[in-house]
């Protein structure tokens, strides 16, 4: 031991770190390399585990979106006095005259079927009622004789259940009908003075609802488990998991409340089983994803692994020695340079050191001395900018108290002719000119930038035959939270140039807010012309700066302005996204931290 100390100690510094380098490196990664990709298995199981359950989270979540659009579709049907009185007139057998016939059918049915059109989760609704001399305005008002033809006519409910996968059998000769999956609540409608009126039939699409239901593959498959424990899935030929599917099911908890998540072997593979509840349908949903592909990769890249590392090796030993040599001679030249910027002298640079590791160091170290020079630079001028901004805001506000004076004074001469029409429009105007004028703070309340968008809205209604209304549904925890100003204000003017204008008649902007943990949501909802698919995209990349935005009408440069604005305020995982339909609506999602 002692001569081989010896030997050591007599090597060059080189030499010595190249032994010590081989010693400490790669020895440990050659001996460990097999605990490592040990490793990465269980890390990569972990990470699919995780991923599995937001995408169970997710369609949990969608589930619950359906749930909730079809219990609201329910209430507006149950609470419509039009429907339950057509209704008892039919129960009683009332003679109906054509004329009431096409009033219900311009008025109530054309608003439901609207409704139906504009809601993307919604595939139909129907009402079951005694046929007698009711006339049948389809596709809202059906004889009960055409219930039969549903799977569901024949079970017994009191009030409400939920059916789920049922082919669209109204008119049994539609053939493409028939394949489609659906699943409806179904409400009996019942009234206190004449007892049973008919049934109610909310559906929606289950493709809407859990897409890969009915569409799995050989990495995963999904299984959705009703409280009777039927199993719905893709009972298709060419399916490898259907065949197999009770002993499946057989190896997931169906009886906790919770989710569970869990490792297990089929067929000589590694797959991930996961459950979850849903509970508003009182139902699972069990979900089975494969780890082949992901197995078989870690494989492949643990026996390349050594094939590599015993030929790098011998490589590296001859490398490393001459390496190590150039690296302490220009590390210390560097060491230097960084000594004499401590120091505050930020006029030098480092000479040139090749192309390695070594000098891009050298080349990063150049260039935070150039950024550093550059961000002084910057400070500079942004002091400056400041003081500008400063001198320019004194003037916006004495230039805004005397246009404030001069429309005060034409709405007190409106309001002593008894033009209050005017005198209104005035104080809108004056009220958005405040608005729009004072800069005191980069940031608003969500109550001062819609009582702005009110205002506006009072002004842009005079310009218009029909009436713009707003709507508004808001949850009081967002209208103190703080957004940028003049950020909703331009997604409705987009909404009423592009999109309501095209059809000229009374409509509304809805804006409704939602809550998550840690941030909400803003949605504004036109329902306007809409957008196709290749329109919302080009859009998206005129947001995002990849189209160049001019200067005129529909170029989304004000979307693009808002955008800009939200990401430099709070960052760049909020912002704008949109969801279109051509002929029905456009709603703009804004995303906003929330702050307690």
């Amino acid at each position: 031991m002692k001569k081989l100390l010896r030997k050591f100690n007599r090597l060059k510094l080189n030499q010595k770190f190249t032994i010590i380098t081989f010693l400490f490196v790669f020895v440990p990664i050659l001996l460990f390399s097999n605990l490592l990709f040990r490793s990465m298995k269980t890390s990569i199981i972990q990470d699919k585990m995780t991923t599995i359950q937001a995408m169970m989270a997710q369609d949990n979540t969608q589930i619950q979106k359906t749930i909730e659009v079809s219990n609201i579709a329910t209430q507006v049907f149950l609470n419509s006095p039009n429907m339950i009185e057509y209704l008892s007139k039919v129960k009683r057998k009332v003679h109906i005259s054509t004329i009431e016939n096409l009033d219900f059918f311009r008025n109530d049915i054309a608003s439901f079927e609207k409704l139906i059109n504009s809601n993307p989760y919604l595939y139909q609704i129907r009402v079951y009622a005694d046929s007698g001399s009711m006339q049948e305005m389809m596709p809202i008002l059906y004889s009960r004789e055409r219930m039969k033809n549903m799977e569901w006519s024949s079970i017994d409910f009191d009030s409400s259940m939920w059916y789920i996968d049922y082919p669209d059998n109204i008119f049994p000769s539609y053939a493409n009908a028939a394949t489609m999956h659906l699943m409806g609540l179904l409400t009996k409608i019942t009234d206190s003075n004449y007892g049973d009126l008919g049934y109610l039939e909310v559906a929606v699409q289950v493709d809407t609802v859990l897409p890969e239901l009915y569409q799995s593959n050989e990495a995963s498959w999904l299984c959705y488990i009703d409280e009777y424990g039927n199993a719905y899935y893709d009972r298709s030929e060419d399916n490898i998991w259907s065949k197999d599917a009770e002993r499946i099911l057989s190896a997931v908890d169906l009886d906790s409340d919770q989710n569970t998540i869990s490792e297990s072997y089929y067929n000589g593979q590694t797959v991930i089983l996961a459950c979850a509840p849903v509970k508003e349908l009182k139902g699972k949903m069990v979900r089975v994803v494969s780890l082949k592909d992901e197995m078989n990769t870690i494989n492949n890249q643990r026996n390349m692994f050594f094939i590599y590392m015993l030929i790098i090796l011998a490589i590296l030993l001859v490398l490393i020695n001459q390496v190590v040599k150039v690296l302490l001679k220009r590390f210390y030249l560097i060491f230097d340079t960084v000594k004499l910027v401590q120091k505050g002298n930020l006029d030098v640079t480092v000479p040139c050191q090749g192309t390695d590791e070594m000098g891009e160091l050298a080349t990063q170290i150049n260039k935070m001395l150039i950024k550093i020079k550059k961000l002084m630079e910057d400070n500079l001028n942004r002091e400056l900018l400041v003081k500008n901004s400063e001198i320019r805001a004194l003037q916006n506000q004495i230039n805004a108290h005397f246009i404030y004076n001069v429309l005060e004074s034409i709405k007190m001469m409106a309001e002593i002719d008894a033009k209050y029409a005017i005198a209104d429009a005035v104080t809108s105007l004056g009220k958005l000119l405040r608005y729009s004028m004072k800069w005191t703070s980069r940031n608003v309340t969500v109550a001062q930038e819609i009582d702005y968008i009110r205002n506006y809205l009072a002004l842009i209604n005079l310009r218009f035959d029909y009436e713009i209304y707003l709507s508004l549904n808001i949850p009081d925890i967002i209208w103190e939270q703080e957004i940028p100003k003049m950020s909703l204000q331009p997604i409705i003017e987009n909404a009423i140039c592009h999109g309501i204008e095209q059809i000229a008649e009374d409509t509304s902007i809805y804006v409704k807010g939602i809550v998550h943990r840690d941030h909400f949501i803003i949605e504004i909802t036109d329902s306007g012309r809409g957008m196709t698919e290749e329109e919302v995209g080009q859009l998206y990349k005129k947001i995002a700066g990849e189209i160049e935005t001019g200067g005129g009408s529909g170029n989304g440069i004000g979307l693009k302005n808002v955008q800009d604005r939200i990401r430099m305020t709070f960052g760049q995982e909020y912002g704008l996204s949109i969801a279109s339909k051509i002929g029905c609506y456009t709603k703009v999602i804004v995303k906003i931290p929330l702050k307690n």
